[in-house]
């Protein structure tokens, strides 16, 4: 990316950036009154907050209320909304959700109300993912993300390693490469024996070299996405909308046999130490060297009291490249919206640079638009943070788009079951052939 300088412009500033543009749309005249919107992420909403002022701002007779929800209470939050006619106006959307809800008719087409949005200007992609196999538009692009390395910089100085080191790892399912010697290194038991060393107690670990938040469902996106996506794979037979899974791959599923082998070799933590705990906060306690995590993670891990965090791209693999996976979130309305114009307003606004450079200027998250994500870069660098191992997939064209299908919700049933048993030691990788047999049924 191109980076700009926007020396001294407050959030304030930015707010009133161009207002006047905000108050157009269809129907503008005639909108009023409270519009309901739900997001999920707590280090986000201030952001949106300044945003909900400054569009109320431009639109007196609109006030928007802002309710956010963790992340699984948020999707169980807003299927009982939707089925009880109670559901927010607008609310922060996710690619791996809107098919079923397109499906179920609970969303309202933006079509008519997003017309003279320039859609060149968000991410490459990114808007493309939001029209659904009817033809018509649901999202508006909000926001980009993409994986990297997270890792205690005192305990890579301790093991004997640098950051030039841990800037140019490389992988591959036979052995793990430099990467998983990384891994071992820096993995050390009770009694302070490393991973590499003789006498290790894979049985006793106190500090894990890689640490996991879980299985990785079906997506794997913080999990082992970006190392299948170096090995030529690809969740689908195309995406969006494929129609064919692909974990009975071989390629697939000795990525997975190779990553399970870190639980095995004590490298990792076993799958049900997962369960309830928080892989970021058990790397901010000093139990884990390094994880793999998304930008919208930043603020949390370097928000930790007495822990140097230092950044790395993920590592190269069979394919000579890195991979991420490229997901971006947009902003959907209700179809049950009792306030369509009003809501759509409020659509617009947030996939606007008025609320994106405002977003970007907050240093939470990268926005959809190129301008306001550079905004984003600037204002991390003004935190001390390189988020180059970020971008950098962005810039080399190492990104592969997060797969969208229909039958979500079954598919992460299946697949959710499927992945805990294999990372759990209860089956065989091969066992994963049986669960893509059940996945591409949905589909016949």
């Amino acid at each position: 990316m191109k980076r700009k300088t926007l020396a001294g412009v407050s959030a304030a500033a930015l707010a009133s950036l161009s207002l006047a543009a905000c108050s157009g749309g269809a129907g503008a005249a005639e909108a009023e009154g409270q519009i309901d919107y739900w997001l999920w992420d707590a280090n986000q909403q201030p952001a949106y907050q300044q945003c909900a002022d400054a569009f109320h701002e431009a639109n007196p007779d609109l006030t928007v209320k802002i309710t956010q929800r963790g992340w699984d209470d948020y999707w169980s939050a807003l299927t009982t909304a939707f089925s009880s006619d109670t559901g927010p106006d607008v609310f922060t959307d996710h690619v791996s959700k809107y098919p079923e809800f397109v499906a179920n008719g609970q969303l309202l087409p933006l079509d008519d109300h997003v017309q003279d949005v320039d859609l060149d200007q968000y991410a490459e992609g990114l808007a493309d993912l939001w029209i659904a196999q009817d033809g018509k538009r649901y999202g508006l692009p909000k926001d980009w993300d993409t994986v990297a390395v997270f890792f205690n910089e005192q305990m890579v100085a301790d093991a004997g390693l640098t950051d030039k080191d841990m800037q140019n790892l490389d992988w591959n399912p036979e052995d793990g490469g430099s990467y998983e010697e990384v891994i071992a290194r820096l993995t050390v038991d009770a009694n302070g024996t490393r991973g590499d060393e003789p006498g290790f107690d894979k049985d006793d670990v106190a500090v894990y070299g890689l640490g996991i938040p879980g299985a990785g469902y079906e997506n794997g996106q913080t999990e082992w996405s970006m190392y299948t996506a170096t090995t030529g794979w690809t969740h689908t037979d195309k995406n969006p909308w494929g129609t064919r899974y692909n974990y009975d791959d071989p390629k697939f599923q000795e990525t997975i046999a190779w990553w399970y082998s870190l639980v095995e070799k004590g490298y990792m933590p076993p799958l049900e130490t997962t369960i309830g705990a928080s892989v970021n906060d058990n790397f901010g306690a000093g139990k884990s060297a390094m994880n793999i995590n998304g930008d919208w993670m930043l603020s949390t891990y370097f928000g930790y009291d007495g822990v140097d965090v230092g950044l790395a791209p993920t590592p190269t693999g069979p394919s000579g490249e890195r991979a991420s996976m490229f997901n971006g979130l947009a902003d959907s309305i209700w179809a049950g919206t009792d306030n369509p114009e009003g809501a759509a307003q409020w659509v617009k606004f947030l996939g606007s640079t008025d609320c994106q450079d405002i977003v970007g200027a907050a240093g939470v998250v990268f926005p959809s638009i190129t301008s306001s994500a550079e905004l984003a870069t600037e204002a991390f660098a003004k935190k001390g943070i390189d988020v180059t191992p970020f971008t950098t997939q962005v810039d080399d064209g190492t990104t592969f788009l997060f797969p969208v299908t229909e039958h979500g919700s079954d598919v992460h049933a299946i697949m959710t079951a499927a992945m805990d048993d294999v990372l759990g030691g209860k089956a065989d990788v091969a066992s994963l052939t049986e669960a893509n047999e059940q996945v591409n049924a949905l589909f016949d």
